[in-house]
């Protein structure tokens, strides 16, 4: 989740994205993502395996932040938010 583009990045790890996501844009989960805004969904990935994507988000959580916009521009260059896509 980014607070806008190539602003506040947040890295986390569920298994009911569109219940997550709506946690965060609405303000309901307290601490990070609420104090710095980050309420739009600009990238996901799917794991059949909860091990699998803990450790994806490990390894993406070290990433330098260059990597991680890259990533993002990559498969999202518009910083669409993807939460538009989830309602459809």
């Amino acid at each position: 989740m980014a607070s806008g583009r190539n602003g506040t990045l947040y890295i986390g790890v569920t298994n009911d994205i569109a219940r997550r996501a709506h946690e965060h844009r609405t303000g309901l989960v307290e601490g990070f993502t609420r104090q710095y805004g980050v309420h739009r969904l600009v990238h996901v990935e799917a794991f059949a395996d909860v091990r699998e994507a803990i450790r994806r988000e490990k390894r993406l959580k070290d990433w330098r932040r260059e990597w991680k916009l890259a990533l993002i521009e990559e498969h999202n260059p518009r910083w669409r938010d993807l939460w538009d896509d989830m309602l459809s």
